[in-house]
């Protein structure tokens, strides 16, 4: 029993050389890469003694320093965070008809239907119109 412990060992010495050991390998070669050092205003980006390592740095307006990031901010109005003025005015239109209702009861209802679709148009226009600047502003450092 010794001896079979003994070259379960063995075994697995020579395999962790052959293989170059299980040391931890740099976070580099592992393609884990840190996060770059958000900084404010007239702070410094921190190296060390000699100025010999290098940090990657966002320099960032001071005006932010205290804000919520700007990647995790939440742009887009959905239910979850439409404000409550939104919601009540929404309800006050409930029920409308005749003249710019978009019902079919009343005179001029179907008038109110243009109006939506185009109001729909203008935000969906502006909603690309926003996204493809987030895009442009990634793509350009």
């Amino acid at each position: 029993m010794k001896s079979l412990t003994t070259k379960a060992v063995t075994a697995v010495a020579a395999t962790m050389a052959a293989f170059g050991g299980l040391t931890a390998a740099p976070a580099v070669a592992q393609g884990v890469t840190a996060p770059p050092l958000i900084i404010y205003g007239s702070q410094k980006c921190p190296t060390d003694a000699d100025g010999n390592e290098i940090v990657v740095c966002v320099k960032r307006p001071p005006g932010e320093q205290f804000r919520i990031p700007k990647e995790l901010r939440e742009l887009k109005v959905t239910p979850e965070n439409e404000s409550w003025a939104a919601k009540a005015s929404a309800n006050d239109r409930v029920g409308q008809d005749g003249i710019g209702s978009c019902s079919n009861v009343g005179a001029g209802g179907a008038t109110g239907c243009f109006v939506q679709a185009g109001r729909a148009y203008k935000k969906q226009k502006q909603e690309n119109k926003a996204d493809q600047r987030a895009v442009d502003a990634a793509i350009v450092p």
